[in-house]
C-alpha cells in the first residue's frame, strides 16, 4: 500500500473474524458471506469502482465479488487466489485437514506447549519461499499479532469456518464454481504466482491465465504464498503497469492518467 500511495488512496479491510473485524453476526464464514461483506463496504464507502485487491482466501472472495458486482470493481489483483485445485498440492492438505470435525482441538492439545514464537515461525515457514527475508521488527510484530488474535474467544471458531468455508467452495459446481465466476469477471485482471507456493499450486497459474478473459500474469520463482510481503516493488511494479494501461478518466493528485483513486484489499488477516 505505501509503495502505491502515490496513485492511490488505499484500504485494507479485515474480514469478518480476522485481524480486528469482529466476527459475523450471523456466523457465515463462506465465501459468499465474506463476498456480501466487502461489497457492503464498498457500497458503505461510496467510492466505487475500486482498484480490488485479493491474497489467498481474499483472492477467491475478491473473484466472487468482482464476478457478481462488476460495477464496483475497476481491476482485479490476485496473488495466490484460492481457486479450486483438484487434487491441491500435498503441502495443502495439514491445512484443508484444519476443516475437518476434532482436529483443531487436536492440534491444540499437540501445541499447548509451543511459544507464541515458534507459532509465529510455523506460520511465516508455510507462507513465505524464503523466511530469511523477513526482518527482525516485521518478526515481532507478527508474534505480538498472533499473541492478540490466539488470545481472541472467537479465534479458532473465525479459523475452521472460513477454512471450511473454502473447502466447500472447492467442491461447488455449476454457475456456483469459482472457476466460472472467475469467467464472468469483466474487470481487468493481474495474477501474481510464486514457485514456492505452499498452498497454491504454480501450476495453477496456466489455468488462471486462460480463464480470466483480460488476464495478465506475473509469475516469481521464488516467492510463497505472500508475493506481496516477500517481493512488494515487483508485484506495486506490476500494478502500476496494469494501471496505466487501463487508465483514461481523470488524473491523480501527481498528475497521473487514471480512474479512480481507490481500492479495498480483502485479506485473511
Amino acid at each position: 500500500m505505501d509503495r502505491l500511495s502515490d496513485r492511490l488512496d488505499c484500504e485494507a479491510p479485515d474480514l469478518p473474524g480476522f485481524g480486528f473485524s469482529p466476527p459475523p453476526d450471523d456466523g457465515d464464514y463462506s465465501v459468499s458471506g465474506h463476498a456480501r461483506a466487502v461489497i457492503r463496504l464498498i457500497e458503505s464507502g461510496g467510492r466505487g469502482p475500486v482498484h480490488l485487491f485479493g491474497n489467498s482466501l481474499g483472492g477467491a472472495v475478491a473473484t466472487k465479488v468482482a464476478a457478481a458486482r462488476p460495477d464496483l470493481v475497476r481491476t482485479l489483483s490476485l496473488i495466490s487466489p484460492a481457486l479450486p485445485e483438484v487434487p491441491p498440492q500435498r503441502s495443502a492438505w495439514p491445512t484443508a485437514l484444519v476443516s475437518l470435525p476434532g482436529i483443531p482441538a487436536l492440534y491444540m492439545r499437540a501445541t499447548k506447549g509451543w511459544p507464541a514464537e515458534r507459532r509465529t515461525q510455523e506460520l511465516l515457514a508455510l507462507c513465505y519461499g524464503d523466511t530469511s527475508s523477513v526482518g527482525e521488527q516485521a518478526r515481532a510484530e507478527a508474534v505480538a499479532e498472533y499473541e492478540r488474535r490466539i488470545a481472541l474467544p472467537y479465534f479458532w471458531d473465525a479459523m475452521v469456518r472460513s477454512t471450511r468455508g473454502i473447502v466447500n467452495a472447492y467442491t461447488l459446481s455449476g454457475q456456483h464454481s469459482l472457476w466460472r465466476q472467475a469467467e464472468r469477471v469483466l474487470a481487468p485482471t493481474l495474477l501474481v504466482y510464486g514457485g514456492r507456493d505452499k498452498l497454491v499450486s504454480f501450476r495453477m497459474a496456466r489455468k488462471a491465465s486462460r480463464v480470466f478473459r483480460d488476464a495478465r500474469l506475473v509469475t516469481l520463482p521464488d516467492s510463497g504464498h505472500v508475493a506481496m510481503m516477500e517481493h512488494p516493488d515487483v508485484v506495486a511494479r506490476a500494478f502500476r503497469d496494469l494501471l496505466d494501461q487501463t487508465a483514461g478518466h481523470g488524473a491523480d493528485r501527481n498528475g497521473h492518467k487514471t480512474d479512480h483513486k481507490t481500492s479495498a484489499a480483502a485479506t485473511r488477516s
